[in-house]
């Protein structure tokens, strides 16, 4: 009886050594944090900033004074006197066509011209005399002006044989070569003044109240992606287009070296009224299809701090911020740099020093 006292006393004493230990195990195992490390995160504060109101355009450029060379006669070209690419002056002959029919025709009408003023000349004494009636010396009158009016016309037919420059500008490369036969509408070159260039665009009509001559805009071209080019709005359009309800305006170049008429152009024009705005970094917005996130540090209770996301709503970008219209208040901390690594919950450190 003793001995099977002391072997349950000897049972108890390892099963009770054994429950020990598994109880001091997970006790250790149910005390351990499971939760992932936290993300270290660079941060920015929104703040507050007063910003110049803008409205962003496009259009193209275009020479005030542009055309496409055509003639109004038709004939064989004999002479070319420029070449393509060319910088001429007003009222240069540009080309010259074959005219030996009007210039004949200039000839004998200049007889006939010579041969009424002696008529009419000699008329006009008779009359003076009553040697005529006054029907003869009418009909004197009649023919020199005829003859007159004719010499008139063959000089106008001839002068369209040349054709000059309108206005002094580049000449664009030549569609033509002499021997060609010249039909009126046909395209001979372009010729473009690139000393005053223009912008016709659209803004919504919304702006209306805003617009106005004077209003000075920022130009920028793909040509000279930092370059901006300054212009002014000199004209708008007092009608709405019913069809697309936007408004035409139009704007003049102040600085023109190097830009092109023809050159797609975006445009930010200065309303000339100012803007409070809450600005973020550019870095902080999440941009995407279903809506654009900043994430905002905000402290938990036991004093760590977690990034929640917001939609947030996001206006213009300057000088690497974002307005953000609706979504963050000033003074809030945003993260700036690891938004990658962040998701529902997750606890963060801060750390200015962490690179993009």
């Amino acid at each position: 009886m003793k001995a099977y006292a002391i072997a349950i006393a000897l049972l108890l004493a390892i099963f009770g050594a054994i429950g020990a230990y598994l109880y001091q195990r997970f006790s250790a195992f149910a005390s351990m944090d499971f939760r992932p490390p936290p993300v270290t995160v660079a941060v920015s504060t929104a703040q507050t900033e007063t910003w110049d109101e803008t409205l962003t355009a496009v259009g193209t450029i275009r020479a005030v004074r542009g055309v496409e060379l055509t003639s109004e006669s038709s004939g064989e070209i004999v002479e070319i006197r420029f070449a393509s690419g060319d910088r001429v002056a007003a009222g240069q002959p540009l080309v010259v066509l074959n005219d030996e029919v009007e210039r004949a025709s200039r000839r004998n009408q200049q007889a006939a011209l010579e041969l009424a003023e002696i008529l009419f000349e000699r008329d006009r004494v008779l009359l003076a005399r009553q040697s005529i009636p006054q029907t003869q010396f009418d009909r004197s009158r009649a023919d020199l002006e005829r003859a007159r009016a004719q010499l008139a016309e063959t000089e106008a037919r001839l002068a369209n044989k040349r054709i000059e420059a309108p206005f002094a500008g580049t000449i664009g490369i030549s569609r033509l070569d002499v021997g060609d036969y010249l039909s009126p509408g046909t395209l001979i070159a372009t010729l473009q003044d690139l000393t005053d260039l223009e912008i016709d665009f659209t803004v919504p009509a919304r702006f209306a109240p805003a617009l106005r001559p004077g209003l000075a805009i920022a130009v920028r071209v793909d040509a000279y992606p930092d370059r901006d080019f300054p212009a002014e709005v000199t004209a708008v359009d007092p009608r709405v287009d019913p069809d697309t309800r936007n408004m035409l305006l139009r704007a003049r170049l102040a600085r023109t070296d190097g830009l092109l008429p023809g050159m797609f152009a975006s445009l930010e024009i200065d309303l000339g009224q100012r803007q409070t705005v809450v600005t973020v970094p550019e870095t902080a917005v999440t941009y995407a299809l279903q809506g654009n996130l900043v994430y905002v540090v905000e402290p938990l209770e036991d004093g760590a701090l977690t990034a929640s996301a917001r939609v947030v709503r996001v206006g213009r970008v300057r000088n690497a911020r974002v307005a953000v219209l609706d979504g963050v208040a000033a003074g809030e901390r945003v993260v700036s740099v690891g938004q990658n690594k962040l998701y529902r919950g997750v606890r963060v450190v801060i750390d200015d020093r962490v690179a993009l």
